[in-house]
């Protein structure tokens, strides 16, 4: 590759860190997310086990002879090893014998099932989650504000620049994929539609060599767009498809798929909030649905941006997968993980992300200027009620805006931060 080409990513300091403390590196996503540019770039020599040249030549030598496609200098990217997933093994056994830091860096677009790997890695082989750009890796954002920083209570107030609707729903429409980055705004969805096509009619079929119904995977997948950015359950789905398309999936056919979607990282739900903060309140235990980007589910719903400004309570939800994937990404650049928060006394929080040390902040997402005030309410209130039932109350609470030109502090020591001047 090019070096001098390559777009930093903010996964760049982990692949470093991680390749300093483990005999191997494991960097998985969905594809086209950018693993293997970042990848390659950390690299000095590689191989493309599903490059198709000479008949698939790479993936059959490594078949045959898992020890030979490992030999080459160091770091060596192995891309797409679940294509042979005895590599795996071959990789510990090789991490082993030499006993030294960053040999290898691998890269995973499926999970596979553990047929063919005897061995778990652990310890010798670490796991990194890739995603889609963010909206501060693709030069979205400006970058003023840092989430760290808000998280631990720090936010300096700036002018963030002026942010319109149509903005806002272009950056759904293109997602975050590198190969969208310079296409033009009414071609955007073209990859999204591809991506799709390329899971259902091949990925699906090789992550285990079952073939399985197409129709109903779509039907299945269309039904989660439908419910982007909610807490529905899988019986839920079954009666939407029922009610919207007139089919019928089987509970257990749609738990498959589910589980092949996410082995896929075609899924990237947001666990539940699960942390003891000592409160008298039970704490619901749904994942919160989201695709690996937000373009996934435009391009299900056929929601061209002209189509979502029409529809606002669709581009609320979508704007929400939007923020609460780059939440994640930038969250764990720095050890923290991102969380949703649900009661039994029906009170929600959009986004939680805790810290290494147990310290919490609750994020509410709006897209419009006007709906800050009721956002920052429903934050103290909340804030408040744990206080009153003796549990650990978030340490900070910030409004995640969309159409918004500052970032400041108000009155009552809610934060407000426009996604269009986040970074990690």
């Amino acid at each position: 590759m090019n070096r001098n080409e390559y777009k930093p990513r903010i996964i760049d300091k982990k692949i470093e860190e991680y390749l300093s403390v483990f005999g191997a590196v494991c960097i998985e996503g969905p594809k086209w997310c950018g693993k293997t540019w970042s990848s390659s770039y950390h690299s000095k020599s590689e191989i493309m086990i599903g490059d198709p040249d000479g008949n698939f030549q790479n993936r059959r030598l490594a078949e045959m002879s898992p020890s030979l496609v490992l030999e080459g200098e160091t770091p060596r990217l192995i891309d797409e090893w679940q294509e042979v997933p005895s590599l795996w093994d071959a990789v510990r056994h090789k991490v082993d014998q030499k006993s030294e830091k960053g040999q290898f860096i691998l890269t995973g677009s499926a999970t596979p099932n553990h047929k063919g790997i005897m061995h778990s890695g652990a310890g010798r082989i670490a796991r990194l989650r890739m995603r889609p750009m963010s909206l501060y890796e693709s030069g979205d954002s400006s970058g003023k504000i840092s989430l760290e920083d808000v998280c631990k209570g720090k936010l300096t107030p700036a002018m963030t620049g002026e942010v319109d609707l149509r903005k806002i729903t272009a950056f759904i429409y293109r997602g975050g994929w590198p190969g969208n980055a310079d296409i033009p705004a009414d071609k955007a969805g073209l990859l999204p539609n591809e991506y799709l096509k390329a899971v259902i009619e091949d990925d699906v079929y090789r992550i285990d060599g079952i073939k399985r119904d197409v129709s109903k995977m779509n039907l299945l997948l269309r039904s989660l767009a439908r419910n982007e950015s909610t807490t529905v359950t899988n019986k839920t789905l079954k009666a939407d498809v029922k009610a919207i398309d007139d089919e019928d999936i089987d509970s257990d056919t749609i738990s498959v798929y589910l589980d092949i979607f996410t082995r896929l990282f075609l899924l990237d739900n947001q666990p539940p909030f699960a942390s003891n903060i000592r409160s008298s309140v039970r704490l619901k235990q749904a994942e919160k649905r989201h695709f690996a980007d937000p373009s996934l589910a435009c391009a299900l719903l056929k929601a061209t941006p002209d189509r979502l400004i029409n529809d606002l309570e669709t581009l609320g939800f979508l704007f929400e997968a939007l923020c609460e994937r780059d939440l994640r990404i930038y969250a764990d650049s720095f050890d923290a993980k991102l969380f949703h928060y649900q009661d039994y006394n029906n009170r929600e929080i959009d986004a939680v992300i805790e810290l290494s040390d147990g310290r919490w902040s609750a994020f509410e997402i709006k897209l419009g200027a006007n709906q800050i005030d009721k956002a920052a309410e429903s934050l103290l209130n909340l804030k408040k009620s744990i206080e009153e039932e003796g549990g650990i109350a978030p340490s900070v609470l910030c409004v995640i805006c969309g159409l918004s030109n500052a970032a400041y502090i108000r009155d009552d020591g809610v934060f407000v931060v426009p996604v269009t001047a986040l970074k990690n």
